[in-house]
């Protein structure tokens, strides 16, 4: 009924507009107009692909344009402040705020739900102190490392050259030397934008080698001798996997492979890339010990460590117990959520593959400390660090220094339009096309890079003092709050089990949930299929 009545209409204005049109110019115009809405209305009843523009021609193109901005409308005009996805709109002004140097303070108190579940603050105390003048650093650098990094408390995670642009890249890492950050290259290599500016930069290497692979793809010693050689290049980080899409290995288009990116990964022009999802340099828990160890060598005794996202809890136990068995331990881990962050990823992985972030912060440093590894291993936190809270949260569970991806890429100025994966970022930071890019001015950007860090920093010393700690370390689990229904609240001590120096090397003293998966666990091995009992129980492997 109403295809016809949109065509019958069409048609008869058609008719009385031709015949107005031989009387009147302005009637001529209307006609101009006419036609291109019948042409498409015509279109639409014709075409088998929509069912909607079939039964409703014309009109029914109003739902794909409403569909289209559903994003803007429901971020400007629906969201409230505090429950918005992935990052609500008090996080993102607060970062705003912040990279601008504007005011931050909020008037009227909270907008939250103090009383709802969930809801985590930190106690503070009646003997408060000043805030510590200078930002603290962390050592990172285990035994074997000649060259240990200072790390500030918070920094730059991993974004790669091609996913950002370069214009993006450079503002970064300005921020970075300015702030006193480290500037995670991502698994795209290091750019000449990653050099150009100073700061100190942690070189990922990933499964595709970029930047040290040979030209069937595998690991080159010799080129990333010369990479890591570089006296920008602080510390070096082997990537296992990431919290948007750990397992999945990744594709990086010929269209998009320009020369500038081809060279900064060695790879070819024009070129369809493929990051296989898993490594070849190694296989088992003791080749990546072994591996960690050459990079090392390699490097000249700099920082070397691993990033993954917590999968099978056995494939990390594992690897804890190569580091007993070898004597070789990485000098830090950088542990991601498997919420994801920055980096766009099938839907079913970013919602239902990984171990969240502040479940397999805990589950790290607790087998690191079980394992009596915890004092060799630096945790870094990665994965939804925004706040001076969430820093003060990530260190009390567990980590020594925090990153943040997502907090640097607001300060640069991202307005989440999740078009991250189009090559369409309106704000020039995503995106590779010079018409956007072209928008993001990189002297005004790179001071808001410094500024966020800077003062985010600050504010976590604030909230220390508050809470009567002298540094960060002070900082334990008892110190945070959650509300666990209506009625009770605990602290993340008594939430969580925290395990004692060596409590995993004695098999009496293994809780109970751990057992089995620490005695599947093999050094030479890291997926196994368990033996199973009669009711689907995991036995542990002989």
């Amino acid at each position: 009924m109403v295809r016809r009545t949109v065509l019958f209409s069409l048609l008869a204005a058609f008719l009385a507009t031709l015949l107005l049109a031989l009387t009147s110019l302005a009637w001529l115009a209307l006609l101009l107009i006419l036609v291109p809405l019948a042409l498409v209305a015509w279109r639409d009843v014709t075409q088998r692909r929509h069912a909607v523009l079939r039964n409703f021609p014309l009109i029914g193109h109003l739902r794909y344009l409403l569909e289209m901005i559903r994003p803007e409308i429901q971020q400007y005009f629906v969201e409230s402040n505090v429950d918005a996805f992935p990052i609500e709109r008090e996080s993102r002004a607060l970062v705003y705020q912040r990279a601008k140097g504007e005011l931050d303070t909020r008037p009227l108190g909270t907008q939250r739900d103090v009383y709802a579940v969930g809801y985590e603050w930190a106690a503070h105390s009646i003997a408060a102190r000043a805030p510590l003048e200078q930002p603290p650093r962390v050592r990172i650098g285990g035994p074997a490392c000649t060259r240990p990094y200072d790390a500030s408390l918070l920094n730059i995670s991993a974004m790669s050259f091609g996913a950002l642009s370069e214009a993006a890249i450079t503002a970064l890492n300005w921020g970075a030397r300015k702030a006193g950050c480290w500037h995670n290259t991502g698994e795209g290599s290091i750019s000449d934008a990653h050099l150009s500016q100073g700061g100190d930069i942690v070189w990922q290497i990933g499964t595709g080698y970029f930047g040290c692979r040979t030209r069937d793809g595998d690991f080159d010693p010799e080129r990333f001798r010369e990479g890591a050689a570089l006296e920008a290049v602080r510390m070096v980080e082997i990537k296992l996997s990431q919290g948007a899409k750990p397992g999945h290995g990744g594709v990086l288009p010929g269209a998009k492979v320009t020369p500038l990116i081809a060279r900064t990964r060695g790879v070819e022009v024009g070129q369809t890339v493929f990051s296989p999802p898993a490594h070849t340099a190694f296989s088992t828990p003791i080749e990546l010990m072994e591996f960690v160890a050459r990079l090392r060598e390699l490097s000249g005794g700099k920082p070397v460590g691993l990033k993954l996202c917590i999968g099978r809890r056995t494939d990390f136990f594992a690897l804890c117990k190569a580091m007993r068995e070898t004597g070789i331990t990485p000098d830090f881990i950088t542990v991601d959520g498997g919420e994801g962050g920055t980096g766009a990823a099938p839907l079913e992985f970013s919602n239902s593959v990984g171990m969240p972030a502040r479940d397999a912060w805990i589950f790290v440093h607790n087998a690191l400390v079980g394992c009596d590894l915890r004092e060799q291993v630096k945790v870094v936190a990665s994965g939804r660090i925004l706040t001076a809270f969430d820093m003060v949260r990530a260190l009390a569970m567990g980590a020594d220094v925090c990153g943040a991806a997502r907090g640097f890429m607001f300060s640069l100025g991202c307005i989440q339009s999740l078009r991250c994966n189009t090559n369409q970022c309106p704000t020039g930071i995503t995106t590779q096309d010079e018409r956007l890019i072209y928008g993001l001015d990189v002297e005004d950007k790179r001071q808001r890079v410094a500024n966020f860090q800077t003062r985010t920093v600050h504010a976590a010393l604030e909230l220390l003092g508050a809470m009567g700690l002298g540094a960060p370390e002070e900082l334990c689990p008892h110190h945070i709050f959650r509300r666990v229904d209506d009625l009770r609240v605990r602290h993340l001590g008594e939430l969580y089990d925290y395990l004692e120096p060596g409590q995993l090397l004695d098999p009496a003293r293994i809780p109970e949930g751990m057992q089995q998966e620490f005695a599947q666990a093999r050094a030479d091995a890291f997926t196994l299929v368990p033996e199973r009992g009669q009711h689907g129980e995991m036995l542990a492997a002989g």
